[in-house]
């Protein structure tokens, strides 16, 4: 039983026997005690005071003396202003530390039949184009909040939908047909995704040529400058010519949906690299060729019901003003949908996939208002997890300056990104001598989990709500807040424990080995971990589980600063910080794996 339990037991035995009243334990507060006085614990008693009718120095003094008599778990304690200062008792710690060494997975919770089901989406990429920066964080994030779900004892569906239709990718199948010469990734050695960016990036490029030409032809003929240039962006053969293709891809072309399907599977072997190499995977992958039409019979559904309201032009439209909103479109006036029908149709496709109890979208905040119409929109048609669907809004991630720009010249390319971080991991640990007596394969491995690391670390550890930016040299830095600092220390008590390996540790601790205060510390920061992944699933917060992640990482390098583990003044003493050791690497290495980080056995 833990420490806090037994206390707050304890407590409530303390108030029944001393003032005759039943108390529920959510009544009773304990919190941390602050550093400046003597205790671990803190027992609030002014919520008590309407029971004991006396005042909150007293109270506190009669329910101290109680539990220092009936309580094991506490030795002594103190009164400051009310508050009660509870010091545990040594004895209180080792059975702790024997609950946590008893638990590999201590801190974390399983699903079982029972559990609800959450359905997380993350990526959904464009099949026009590799992935980026922004998508990094993105599947980062969600990957992540996959994981923090779990520890809490849910059951999660990963899942992607792709946006792998309309104009944009007409754009980069016109180009390939035009200026392609029937280039493949295997002729190009290129990436597929990478490949198809480039026809994007050209179909762009020449696509401005032709409207800069006929805007100087149409100003020529009497036009003023900015309605020649709207005519010209509409009557440029490019456009018109992907606005045909894109008809005939709707139209079932044979030729068109054959082009399509063929660039379209060369960017997904491209994406497949790139999630491999992040680290990130899939349950189920939904595209949007195949939502879209479910979307606009689930909208011309709610439209018979009398949930929607078609317009005379044809458009149908819902109207939100009850909730405080706007009118929201949902089908164009020509029958052809919008995104939020999409979304209506890949909820519904994953509804019947699933029993979802709770969905989860990772999506920039750009599209706040976006989702905050969806949550009204399915609960109207019928959607049990509809009102309570949670947008996890992100803010924008950038570099602080111009380098890594990708072949589009606007974003950053995560494939170059990663191969920086890596490339920059080698060139930082062969710097600092950390590839001593390593094997090139060796070498190479621990630059890829120390460079991916740094990379997910220095993302994850930011407030998702917040942009930011990423600073690949600070990422990589082996002190301070950072993912190669928590790595380190990963490998450095890995590499204490092989040192270690004639010691025999007891799987269970007598109750009369020593501890000390700063071990007694460790323990209960190992402990709180618990309640950093509850909060973490709470707020849906990664950066929960970094920040707790450096928070135990730097409690325990002062604790080896101060304290030596290997040649400690008794045998006892070696086994009681030897066990502790084992238990901040064991919990760093569970806490990093909620974020997607490896740490390595030795760096």
């Amino acid at each position: 039983m833990k420490i806090e339990t037994r206390i707050l037991e304890a407590a409530q035995a303390a108030v029944k026997t001393l003032y005759s009243a039943e108390v529920p334990q959510q009544m009773l507060q304990l919190q941390k005690t602050k550093r400046e006085f003597e205790g671990s614990l803190t027992l609030v008693v002014f919520p008590l005071l309407k029971i004991s009718k006396k005042k909150p120095a007293e109270t506190a003094q009669e329910i101290g003396e109680y539990l220092a008599e009936n309580c094991d778990a506490v030795a002594r304690f103190n009164v400051v202003q009310g508050f009660l200062n509870l010091v545990i008792a040594p004895a209180a710690w080792i059975r702790l530390l024997n609950e946590i060494n008893a638990d590999e997975n201590f801190g974390m919770c399983k699903a079982d039949e029972n559990s609800p089901l959450v359905m997380i989406e993350y990526s959904s990429p464009n099949t026009n184009k590799p992935l980026h920066l922004g998508h990094v964080r993105n599947n980062l994030l969600g990957w992540s909040l996959a994981k923090i779900m779990e520890a809490n004892g849910n059951k999660v569906v990963k899942t992607n939908i792709v946006n792998d239709r309309g104009i944009h990718i007409c754009k980069s199948m016109l180009a390939w047909l035009k200026y392609g010469n029937g280039e493949t990734p295997e002729s190009s050695g290129k990436k597929g995704d990478h490949l198809i960016g480039d026809y994007y990036v050209a179909f762009d490029k020449h696509y401005r040529e032709e409207v800069a030409q006929l805007t100087e032809k149409f100003i020529a003929e009497g036009m003023d400058g900015e309605a020649a240039e709207k005519k010209a962006k509409e009557e440029a053969p490019l456009i018109k010519e992907a606005h045909d293709m894109l008809v005939k891809w709707e139209n079932n072309d044979p030729e068109v949906r054959g082009l399509w399907e063929k660039m379209n599977n060369w960017v997904y072997a491209g994406f497949d690299e790139t999630y491999k190499a992040l680290g990130v995977s899939f349950d189920k992958i939904y595209y949007e060729s195949d939502t879209y039409l479910k979307g606009k019979a689930k909208v011309e559904e709610g439209l018979a019901k009398g949930l929607f309201e078609r317009h005379e032009d044809n458009s149908v439209w819902a109207d939100l003003t009850n909730e405080g909103l706007d009118q929201k479109l949902l089908l164009r006036s020509d029958g052809t949908s919008v995104y939020m029908t999409q979304d209506i149709g890949t909820a519904e496709m994953r509804f019947k996939d699933y029993p979802i109890d709770k969905m989860i979208y990772v999506v920039g905040n750009e599209q706040n208002y976006h989702f905050q119409v969806l949550s009204i929109l399915l609960d109207r048609l019928g959607f049990e997890w509809g009102k309570g669907l949670v947008h996890f809004s992100y803010g924008m991630v950038e570099l602080p300056n111009g380098k890594m720009k990708s072949r589009e010249g606007t974003v950053v390319d995560a494939d170059d990104l990663m191969q920086l971080m890596v490339s920059d991991a080698r060139k930082t640990s062969e710097e600092l001598r950390k590839f001593a007596d390593m094997t090139i394969d060796e070498r190479n491995e621990i630059a890829r989990i120390v460079g991916m690391g740094a990379l997910k670390y220095f993302i994850l550890k930011v407030d998702a709500r917040k942009n930011m930016l990423f600073n690949p040299e600070e990422s990589i830095d082996f002190n301070g807040n950072t993912g190669p600092f928590i790595q380190y220390t990963y490998a450095r008590i890995r590499s204490i424990m092989r040192k270690a390996a004639d010691t025999i540790l007891s799987d269970s601790l007598a109750d009369d080995m020593p501890v000390n205060e700063k071990e007694s510390e460790l323990i209960q920061k190992i402990n709180d971990f618990g309640a950093a992944v509850a909060q973490a699933g709470k707020d849906y917060s990664p950066s929960g589980i970094a920040n707790y992640c450096y928070e135990l990482t730097k409690e325990f390098n002062q604790f080896y600063h101060d304290y030596s583990i290997l040649n400690a003044d008794s045998e006892q003493e070696k086994i009681v910080r030897l066990t502790i050791a084992k238990n901040v690497a064991k919990t760093i290495r569970n806490g990093m794996a909620l974020l997607g980080i490896e740490v390595p056995e030795r760096m």
